[in-house]
């Protein structure tokens, strides 16, 4: 009778779980869409709600999100927009969170360019000899706004400015580079951290050369009632969530 009990007790909760389950829609910029798909398996498995994840460039989303796209949760590339978007009212006031500090690398997959497994990355920005240079657009993807920084810092801007190759957000720029189309580029130094056999080196560029890429959140009006939208939130800033970020090229804000 007690065993009897107890599993009437566990399917009725089964039940509850299941009954109270969502699915939502969240719009991540391109550099942290592989984070998300790990944070996304174990925020699933602990709360039963299920993730539809788009990606692209923060400025594509901010446009869909003003005409009214279906997204819950809004993680950029960036603080701006998100704030932008709460003073227009799109997000909901007071519930923007810096998830991730995003860090910029230069990076070469080919082989005249790497000296001994070391991409000395200034010194090839200076010396010029490569076919193009990658970047984001700056107009839409923050990664491009901090590579243009890096070029300014080093007096390169106008003098590598007619091998630039822009892509729309952060992955296409970093398909510029592993597909040869580009020489050398600006990527995430998450993308170096995605587990795929990588040819060629990354320079690490020195902090001091561009603004922190600080990357904020944010519950969407579309959200603001969805036990799901407010549950995953919390989990990003939780101590579990952080270990992730971290782990993938990542910095969190000091809590």
């Amino acid at each position: 009778m007690i065993i009897r009990k107890m599993l009437l007790i566990a399917v009725c909760c089964s039940a509850v779980q299941g009954a109270l389950a969502e699915s939502i829609n969240v719009a991540v910029a391109a550099n942290f869409v592989s984070t998300l798909t790990l944070l996304k398996a174990q925020f699933e498995a602990s709360s039963g709600h299920t993730l539809k994840i788009s990606s692209g460039s923060s400025g594509r989303f901010y446009a869909q999100i003003k005409n009214g796209a279906p997204f819950h949760v809004f993680f950029s590339a960036d603080q701006s927009t998100p704030q932008r978007l709460e003073a227009e009212g799109l997000v909901v006031a007071g519930s923007r969170l810096t998830y991730a500090i995003g860090a910029l690398v230069l990076w070469s997959a080919n082989p005249e360019l790497v000296v001994d497994g070391v991409l000395n990355g200034a010194q090839v920005l200076q010396g010029g000899g490569f076919n193009k240079l990658a970047l984001a657009n700056p107009r839409l993807a923050p990664y491009g706004v901090a590579a243009l920084e890096v070029l300014t810092a080093l007096g390169l801007r106008d003098a590598t400015r007619s091998k630039w190759v822009q892509g729309e957000n952060i992955a296409q720029t970093y398909q510029f580079v592993s597909t040869g189309n580009a020489d050398v580029g600006f990527v995430a130094l998450s993308q170096m951290r995605e587990g795929e056999t990588l040819h060629g080196a990354a320079w690490l560029i020195p902090a001091e050369l561009y603004q922190p890429i600080m990357q904020d959140a944010g519950l969407l009006r579309r959200g603001e009632t969805s036990q799901a939208a407010q549950a995953l939130l919390r989990y990003v800033r939780g101590a579990e969530a952080r270990v992730i970020i971290e782990a993938n090229g990542y910095r969190r804000p000091v809590p």
